[in-house]
């Protein structure tokens, strides 16, 4: 790979001698690949099971993400296994883990990723609020956003908006509201020149210039809709300052009420030059590379509270809408799932929903996704969602049948074919009935007998 000139030059007035030989050598390496456990999914003790089910061995850890983050060899296919279609892991890059494990969240909190596509950081976001509070995903660019809806719902993540606007659009429907807000942002990208070494051809027609006012924007409008006392965390996986500690002196510069908050230099990660950023070298750890900086809004606000009258209205609003929707009601007995403790029932254009907010707070923006999608009501009939067979555990369903992840009967489910399950397999009556594989689900199909015609959702079966 020939890295442009200017760049190089630029290296190594940035690092100094000693380091940009360190750099020079690593870029000739192999670089590490990574993926992350869902822990909606996955329990501390089964990690080690689901791990050698796939791999056949134990996985190094990724120590800035050693909850849930591992390293994986190159030869493997983890994309090809049930548990990937299970929504049990997601493939990601082990710097990139960084940001989302570097914000401080509670669940509870009301959490916004600006720049969220492919959906990466939101997962592990969702993650981390374990069902609590709300995440709002968003990514200007439609296509882009068509992914991270697919990812956050494989992850089973129920509480999240999903929308693709301009970042003044929010701004303007949410000032001071977020609890927690991540803003990783569009950059030139120079930690992932190994990985992809096309975007190091692109970095002299869209270097650290063209990028720096685009991030500088997305802070501005960021921070408007950060909540006093709450925190924002910007990152990028580039080198450049200009693109990174300038971007941090900007804010505090531009910015009333923001404090810088120290990270620590952990896990072998470099202290910026603003002495308080967080730099992931790639000689230095495991990873391609990225910059973490991390903010809070002076003053106090009010988190992780629920009003009283919110929860009455919750309550009103659920009981008139199972009144209303009969067949979902009637389906609704088959999830042992608290569900109307954890949203609003709400109905658009035939499609039902569990939204994390009331609706009549619902800003009039281009959504993906708002909340749970439950499913569609067509006439007197109600059809469950791929969404909701994701969301679920297969102890909160009352009709299962569970393969094992080697049972060649799970492969063609995901492929769209009807499988054939003995009695013993399945539990509840026939009818409507969740497809799992070794206890996770992967889908609903309709049971008659011992025949299971497949329901799994089209756009996202096995290749």
């Amino acid at each position: 790979m020939e890295l442009p000139a200017r760049y190089l030059e630029v290296m190594e007035n940035f690092l100094g001698q000693e380091d940009y030989e360190n750099y020079k050598r690593c870029m000739k390496e192999k670089g590490v690949r990574g993926l992350r456990l869902n822990p909606l999914k996955v329990l501390p003790e089964r990690r080690a099971a689901v791990l050698h089910a796939i791999f056949g061995e134990e996985l190094e850890a990724v120590p800035w993400s050693q909850k849930d983050g591992y390293y994986y060899g190159g030869q493997e296919l983890p994309a090809k296994h049930p548990y990937y279609y299970g929504g049990l892991y997601y493939l990601q890059e082990p710097s990139a883990m960084a940001p989302g494990a570097l914000l401080p969240i509670e669940p509870g909190n009301k959490v916004l990723d600006l720049c969220a596509a492919p959906g990466g950081k939101s997962t592990q976001i969702g993650g981390r609020l374990d069902g609590k509070g709300f995440l709002l995903s968003n990514d200007i660019s439609a296509s882009r956003a068509k992914g991270l809806l697919k990812n956050l719902e494989l992850f089973g993540i129920g509480n999240c908006l999903v929308s693709s606007e301009e970042p003044e659009r929010l701004a303007d429907c949410f000032p001071e509201y977020f609890d927690r807000v991540l803003v990783d942002a569009p950059c030139s990208g120079e930690g992932m020149f190994r990985r992809e070494p096309s975007m190091a051809a692109e970095w002299n027609r869209r270097g650290p210039e063209y990028y720096a006012p685009i991030q500088r924007k997305l802070l501005h409008l960021a921070w408007q809709m950060l909540k006093p006392g709450g925190y924002l965390l910007y990152s990028t996986c580039t080198f450049s300052e200009m693109e990174d500690e300038e971007n941090v002196s900007w804010l505090l510069q531009e910015t009333s009420g923001a404090e810088q908050v120290v990270l620590k230099a952990d896990y072998g990660f470099t202290v910026g030059r603003d002495e308080a950023s967080a730099r992931l070298f790639p000689w230095k750890v495991k990873g391609e590379g990225h910059f973490a900086a991390l903010f809070r809004k002076k003053g106090t606000g009010d988190f992780l509270s629920f009003e009283s009258g919110e929860i009455k209205e919750r309550q009103r609003n659920n009981q008139a809408f199972l009144k209303k929707y009969a067949a979902f009601a009637w389906f609704r007995e088959k999830i042992k799932a608290p569900l109307e403790e954890r949203g609003f029932y709400w109905e658009r254009q035939g499609e039902l929903y569990l939204l994390p907010l009331s609706p009549g707070t619902l800003p009039p923006l281009r959504f993906l996704r708002t909340g749970l999608h439950l499913g569609t009501v067509k006439k007197e009939r109600f059809e469950p969602s791929q969404a909701l067979a994701m969301y679920l555990k297969k102890e909160e369903f009352s009709a299962t049948v569970d393969f094992s992840s080697a049972d060649v009967r799970t492969v063609k489910y995901l492929k769209g074919e009807t499988v054939e399950a003995k009695e013993e397999e399945c539990t509840g009556e026939n009818g409507w009935c969740l497809v799992c594989t070794d206890g996770w689900p992967l889908g609903f199909a309709k049971r008659n007998g011992g025949s299971l015609k497949n329901k799994y959702y089209p756009g996202w079966r096995w290749k």
